[in-house]
């Protein structure tokens, strides 16, 4: 797939599925286990059919590589959707996955002894001040919110600080995953699809320790009010849609990643998904609602100057603007 193609995989698909995760969570703040359940779980059986050939074809990459991967990928996946459960609002769950690209550059250096130019450098300091901000005016937020008594406010406190380290957490986790990612590619070759399946199908065990906490919001899904769907003509409970659209866009989304991950190096992929974060931000802020302060927006656009300034766009900018320009005289 071209990087091109598998970027707007990830904009459109992405950006559609946080917008159904914010629909599930503002009914149901714990659903995080059933939701990342039924992502797994689709993503799983298509890739069965048409990737595995219902067990048929050989994996090109080793299984004990898919284990390694399985075990950081599953883990990301629960901590941050159960992280929704712990005071974390959805703008700042946003802002702070998006500190991946600080993850990736560190642990590109240690691990990878990779060396980076000063404007890299600084842009990570402005996504890092940005992130900084915006956790701790939410945590002020979160501290004024909580008003009934100063033990239910500090209880509230605390699950927010645990909140903000299972981001932390899984935030390290991902970046070592993109980087473990990458390694594999290097040496057996780039398979995106095969590695979609086998990063969903293997996991799936797992969840028969969420299992009660899935069943019961099943049963509470499907006591929501019904919904008509116009074009088949069918009723269905209006939580079983959102989660249905919110697995049928995390496919289109998790496609795009997995397959710009065999085209470009994990750097590049996490740029392109905090780029999609931000965008998702600001339509959360928007449609939804969300508090969003004027330090929020500071924070904000610190992330995004500093992403930009990574990708170094003013310089590309330029040479495209001075082709044109010289291009031009000689027309």
């Amino acid at each position: 797939m071209h990087p091109a193609a598998a970027m707007g995989l990830v904009f459109g698909g992405c950006c559609s599925n946080v917008v159904f995760l914010e629909m599930l969570a503002r009914q149901f703040p714990g659903c995080g286990n059933i939701v990342t359940f039924a992502q797994f779980l689709f993503i799983a059986v298509e890739g069965f059919i048409f990737e595995a050939n219902f067990a048929r074809k050989r994996p090109a990459i080793p299984i004990r590589c898919y284990t390694i991967m399985v075990a950081m990928f599953f883990t990301v996946s629960v901590v941050n959707n159960y992280a929704l459960n712990l005071n974390i609002a959805m703008p700042l769950h946003m802002i702070f996955r998006s500190g991946s690209l600080i993850a990736s550059m560190v642990l590109g250096v240690i691990m990878l002894k990779r060396r980076y130019s000063t404007s890299k450098y600084l842009s990570i300091a402005l996504v890092s001040v940005g992130i900084f901000i915006c956790t701790f005016m939410s945590a002020k937020q979160v501290a004024s919110h909580v008003n009934s008594s100063e033990e239910d406010g500090f209880n509230a406190f605390l699950w927010w600080l645990l909140g903000i380290a299972f981001l932390t957490f899984a935030l390290l986790m991902s970046a070592r995953m993109g980087i473990f990612q990458e390694t594999v590619y290097q040496q057996f070759g780039k398979h995106p699809r095969e590695a979609l399946f086998y990063n969903h199908c293997l996991p799936l065990p797992g969840f028969l320790l969420f299992a009660s906490d899935i069943y019961n919001h099943a049963v509470l899904f499907s006591q929501s009010e019904p919904l008509q769907i116009p074009v088949l003509g069918l009723k269905m409970p209006l939580m079983w849609f959102y989660l249905l659209m919110n697995v049928i866009t995390q496919y289109i989304c998790i496609r795009g990643v997995f397959s710009l991950t065999t085209e470009c190096t994990s750097l590049t992929v996490t740029l392109v998904v905090t780029l999609r974060k931000f965008v998702s931000l600001i339509f959360s802020i928007l449609y939804f609602q969300n508090p969003f302060t004027a330090w929020h927006w500071i924070g904000s656009i610190f992330v995004l100057a500093g992403t930009l300034m990574y990708t170094e766009m003013w310089n590309n900018m330029g040479k495209v603007l001075t082709t044109a320009k010289k291009d031009n005289k000689r027309d």
